[in-house]
């Protein structure tokens, strides 16, 4: 009975084994997609310039349809297998402010492809500087925020009310950070609201759950998870009253909590 323990024990431990190094060999074929992307990237870089000299919409186009692939790519090999939830939510017919909840680096990659107009997000200012990528997030439309400075973060919201007005959907994380704890969401900014509100676009709230299993809750191990992606219904904010604005973060925060329970369940 003792050596029939033994050997199972060791069993387990070889599948754990076998385990991790699928774990990194993921890893490792999803940075080295990144890192190939990025650098054939120049290219295309130069044939987006190409095209944009004769028409515009067609650069837009072709810009969504080149880092959508690329964030497919990083998807697939970072094992995201996504659900995705009331896709017809998504406007297609105007600029709209999405609000998600943010656990992970992949609540970009898993959303962004799913976008049906041009879309901006706006990110870290430290992402400002990271070589060949910030190229393409600028190309999107992304905006570069500082939380640490009040006068640059106000003008980055200005920018992206006048992105809203032209045309331009806007992505936002209204937590500011990624939040650690699954389950749970940090309280909304109500300043994140504003590029919806000044300029009368619908808010569309985007539940996203279990990204964090992908790669934050074990970094650096990369593992295969379902993840859920949920369009809320769009809440009209042209007209709204001056205290449905003030209330309009903290709403759409419990609307998104109560998804993001009833999602869950999903998942298990």
């Amino acid at each position: 009975m003792v050596k029939l323990y033994t050997i199972l024990y060791k069993i387990r431990l070889s599948s754990e084994a076998a385990k991790k190094g699928t774990y990194m060999i993921r890893l490792i074929l999803g940075f080295a997609f990144a890192v190939v992307y990025l650098i054939l990237g120049i290219v295309f870089e130069l044939i987006a310039l190409i095209i944009g000299l004769f028409s515009k919409k067609a650069k837009e186009k072709f810009v969504m349809v080149w880092v959508s692939v690329g964030l497919r790519g990083v998807g697939f090999f970072g094992g995201a297998k996504i659900t995705v939830l009331h896709r017809e939510n998504i406007p297609t017919d105007r600029a709209a402010c999405f609000i998600g909840n943010h656990r992970s680096f992949f609540d970009i990659i898993c959303t962004y492809p799913l976008m049906k107009r041009p879309t901006g997000y706006l990110a870290k200012i430290n992402m400002e500087h990271v070589p060949l990528l910030s190229t393409w997030m600028r190309n999107i439309h992304c905006l570069f925020l500082d939380r640490n400075d009040i006068k640059q973060g106000l003008e980055t919201i200005l920018k992206a009310i006048d992105l809203i007005k032209s045309g331009v959907s806007v992505f936002v994380f209204p937590e500011g950070t990624r939040c650690r704890e699954e389950g749970t969401m940090l309280p909304f900014h109500a300043g994140s609201f504003k590029i919806a509100t000044r300029p009368g676009a619908p808010v569309v709230p985007v539940t996203i759950v279990n990204t964090g299993a992908i790669w934050e809750d074990h970094f650096p191990i990369v593992k295969a998870q379902r993840v859920i992606i949920d369009f809320g219904d769009p809440i009209e904010t042209a007209g709204m009253k001056p205290a449905d604005r003030t209330a309009l973060p903290e709403n759409v925060r419990g609307i998104m909590m109560e998804t993001y329970e009833k999602d869950r369940e999903l998942i298990k």
